[in-house]
């Protein structure tokens, strides 16, 4: 009697939505956001104020010049979650970004959890780069807004509210939740006119460098330490000088630098929420999200070898480091410049976090899992005006009152459990049959019903399938096309896939000495994860892809997708427990709403079939076909 209510209850947590659109459902968004419009949006929503701060903080404590190979191990990586972002680009082309892919892949609640994560990370982003760009201007004008806000409107909740409201922030997130809701083309533009300064001025800083560095500073010893601090009054400004050299602090040093500057490639996603909104989703965000990621990564390369040739590392100031390398070359005027593109990039970096994220909450609505009131459309500017503003003014709250310091720690794990979700589904969905194929296992099935029993008395046997063929048939199928028992031995191998790369990203983040250097039972452990990971692995590999064609597959499966998979998740091992405890707090409301609103109002109601998990429509309806050609 309990089982029914059980099982029940248990197919609403997996319920999927269709990847095709829904009958009678067309977008309600405006069609009006080009290639290069994507392109503006993605590198000016990932190449924020890090790139002013972050190589100087990288290069003087973890890495020295050797950050250069920080930042292209880190863009390798990304580029793993990036091309998982292309293929769904191509195969979905939908608002919600890493929400939809979820709900069409592993079901609603694995959705719900990933889309309100993505609203965390989007509205603590918003909140913290309205700060960073008052902070900026606070600091060009001598620090007077500051002395006069502290004076009259001071805090005294440390740890919780800031030491002082914030009324610029407040007001910049307000004005450019203004700018959103007045349309995404006039978006677009002010993001380009923003992102193109910025880009004009890395490359002014790039150029500059070259021309001003010294290859020597590639190549220090510890003469030039001693000398360094000889000649300066102030030693304590002089960091450690590791062993000297290129790679001054070691192999260990670059892997530390890589993983702090995997965080610069974070922001790319916001161009798979455009699905809805891009002319030709299914070319232009595949194209824009790779497009995106190589200039940042040039970028990143740039700026750190110039910024590392003008200057010795173990002098580079952390918190303005490109400012005190243009001191350092004779350039001062130069950093008039530079604070000029860290406005530029801070301005476009709000936007491109506040763009993506009432998309998320709309794309929710819409589908029921949110409160339907935030799916309302502008009937002019075609903008989901009530998303935008309910996101707006949270993010404007919380940049007003809030110390945003210990709360980013929980935009990082919101952002890399979607990618680690969007990475799992394009893994399970590449092996899945669609309608097509589904009907062709059944014909196999019926056949194999129809063919005559022996008779009685008769001397042929059917031998049974023992481990030994159950085996041989996982490693060497007979079908060349995806059927519904390989797809459903992919979705089991991939998920305990997933538990396998955790348990090892935790023993890795966590104990990583007694793993790699010698503890028995540690070392044991980590070899025999390998070995089922590589099993398991193999098992997938044997088996038949779909051979649907996209505009963009991804490479080398399943291979790519689980180290993708294994470098999130061991980025997310690193979090402090205190992170963690904020971020299971921030999913007990999450539960609040969706087991006392979204899983009653859903719009995909229980029914004994699923939709199929790859019958994925050739072409978006709303495209118009002269766009294709």
């Amino acid at each position: 009697m309990l089982c029914q209510p059980v099982c029940r209850f248990g197919r609403k947590l997996v319920r999927r939505r269709p990847l095709g659109p829904r009958e009678g459902a067309e977008s309600r968004l405006a069609r009006c956001l080009s290639t290069l419009d994507l392109v503006a949006l993605g590198v000016g929503s990932t190449l924020g104020a890090g790139v002013y701060v972050l190589a100087g903080e990288v290069a003087k404590d973890k890495a020295g010049p050797a950050i250069i190979i920080c930042f292209l191990v880190a863009a390798l990586s990304s580029v793993l979650s990036g091309l998982c972002y292309a293929e769904f680009g191509a195969r979905v082309p939908g608002s919600g970004s890493a929400y939809l892919y979820s709900y069409v892949t592993v079901g609603q609640l694995c959705a719900f959890i990933t889309g309100w994560n993505l609203i965390l990370s989007y509205v603590i982003g918003a909140a913290s780069v309205a700060r960073a760009w008052s902070s900026a201007f606070d600091d060009l004008i001598g620090n007077q807004v500051s002395l006069l806000l502290k004076g009259g409107f001071s805090l005294q909740v440390p740890h919780v509210l800031a030491t002082h409201l914030d009324f610029f922030a407040l007001g910049l997130v307000l004005l450019l939740t203004g700018l959103l809701v007045l349309g995404a083309s006039e978006s677009a533009l002010v993001t380009k006119v923003f992102t193109g300064v910025n880009l004009l001025v890395l490359s002014f800083v790039i150029l500059s460098g070259f021309m001003k560095g010294d290859l020597h500073h590639w190549q220090l010893t510890e003469q030039d330490y001693r000398l360094a601090m000889s000649a300066s009054n102030d030693t304590s400004s002089l960091g450690p000088l590791g062993s000297g050299g290129f790679m001054p602090f070691g192999f260990e040093g670059i892997l530390h630098g890589a993983a702090t500057c995997f965080y610069a490639f974070i922001g790319f996603d916001c161009i798979a929420t455009t699905g809805e909104e891009a002319r030709n989703p299914q070319r232009s965000i595949p194209l824009s999200i790779i497009i995106s990621l190589f200039i940042c990564f040039l970028a990143y390369f740039g700026v750190s070898a110039a910024l590392t040739l003008m200057m010795p590392y173990y002098q580079i100031h952390p918190g303005s480091p490109l400012p005190q390398a243009f001191l350092h070359v004779g350039w001062a005027p130069a950093r008039y410049t530079v604070a000029a593109g860290t406005l530029c990039a801070l301005s476009s970096s709000l936007l491109g976090t506040m763009f993506p994220m009432p998309r998320v909450i709309y794309a929710m609505a819409d589908d029921g899992l949110l409160f339907r009131g935030l799916a309302r459309i502008h009937p002019r500017t075609h903008t989901p005006i009530m998303a935008t503003m309910v996101s707006g003014i949270f993010a404007a709250f919380m940049a007003f009152l809030f110390e945003l310091s210990d709360l980013v720690d929980l935009m990082s794990i919101g952002t890399l459990l979607a990618y680690s979700l969007v990475v799992f589904s394009v893994l399970v969905l590449r092996y899945q049959p669609d309608e097509n194929f589904g009907k062709n296992e059944k014909t196999e099935v019926e056949i194999a019903e129809i063919k005559p029993a022996p008779q009685a008395g008769s001397s042929e046997s059917v031998p049974e399938a023992g481990p030994p063929q159950a085996l041989a048939s996982l490693c060497n199928p007979v079908n060349t096309t995806p059927t519904l028992k390989s797809g459903r031995i992919v979705y089991a191998c991939a998920l305990l896939l997933a538990l396998l790369l955790t348990i090892l990203g935790l023993l890795l983040a966590q104990w990583p000495r007694p793993v790699l250097f010698g503890d028995p039972a540690y070392t044991t452990g980590a070899v025999l994860l390998l070995l089922l990971i590589t099993g398991l692995t193999f098992v997938i590999w044997r088996q038949p892809q779909n051979p649907a064609p996209l505009h963009f597959k991804v490479p080398a499966l399943p291979v790519l997708p689980l180290l993708s998979i294994f470098v999130n998740v061991y980025l997310m091992m690193q979090m402090t427990p205190g992170t963690w405890a904020r971020f299971g707090i921030w999913m007990l409301i999450g539960f609040s709403i969706y087991f006392g609103y979204g899983i009653r109002h859903s719009l995909e109601k229980e029914s004994g079939q699923q939709p199929p998990a790859s019958s994925f429509p050739a072409v978006d309806k709303n495209i118009p076909s002269a766009e294709l050609a």
